[in-house]
């Protein structure tokens, strides 16, 4: 599945952060690429450890552990750190898969999920569209600013090339307590279903039969 979520960061952080992202300094995004994605891998991204990046990447996990959509419909288990990124005029990232482990082996985060937080107002620049494939169909992304989507990292995706202006994003790999994403979508299913069924009927017979089953299925499925 894929998820977008609106304003994941409120006006004001995102006030707080777009001032750091002028001044915060930049190295190639490809030195973090493996070997086959490195070929395709132009854009920039920020130096952890900077106090800028600290600042920022505080901002956004807070704003990602906070939000009970991403929540319910992720069931994160682990998180790698933020990763923030930059396109600018010309540069892009070419067709390729993420890396399934992230970080060393102490805390290795297996990456079932990643997360782009888009930082840019996608009027201010053109192109940076998030393309991902899925089933044969290719769906594009330019998301206001604030604005998450969450895909499959196992899906081969890109970022078409920036023909005016800088984009900026945050990204984050989610690895699941629910492994299958075809599971993880049925308890998003059922967990909408609830929210129906209690909004038309309260806490009625039904309302606590689809609770159980989801409940019981989170018990069978996740991964601990």
């Amino acid at each position: 599945m894929i998820h977008c979520f609106p304003a994941i960061l409120h006006p004001n952080e995102l006030a707080a952060i777009q001032p750091k992202l002028q001044v915060a300094s930049f190295v190639d995004g490809a030195a973090s690429a493996g070997w086959s994605a490195r070929e395709v891998k132009r854009n920039l991204q920020i130096t952890a450890g900077m106090p800028e990046y600290e600042q920022m990447a505080r901002i956004v996990r807070e704003a990602f552990m906070r939000s009970g959509e991403l929540q319910t419909a992720l069931l994160p288990a682990a998180a790698t750190a933020v990763l923030f990124n930059r396109y600018g005029q010309g540069m892009e990232y070419g067709p390729h898969v993420d890396s399934p482990i992230m970080g060393s082996m102490s805390n290795a985060v297996r990456s079932d999920i990643a997360i782009t937080i888009f930082l840019s107002d996608p009027r201010s620049y053109d192109g940076g569209e998030l393309s991902v494939l899925m089933n044969g169909a290719n769906s594009q992304f330019k998301l206001e600013a604030g604005s998450a989507i969450a895909y499959p990292a196992n899906t081969l995706h890109h970022v078409t090339p920036v023909t005016r202006g800088v984009r900026d994003a945050a990204i984050i790999w989610v690895q699941s307590q629910v492994r299958d994403p075809a599971q993880r979508e049925i308890l998003w299913d059922m967990e909408n279903a609830k929210h129906s069924i209690f909004t038309r009927e309260g806490k009625s017979p039904a309302f606590d039969l689809i609770s159980k089953s989801r409940a019981n299925l989170v018990r069978m499925w996740a991964v601990t």
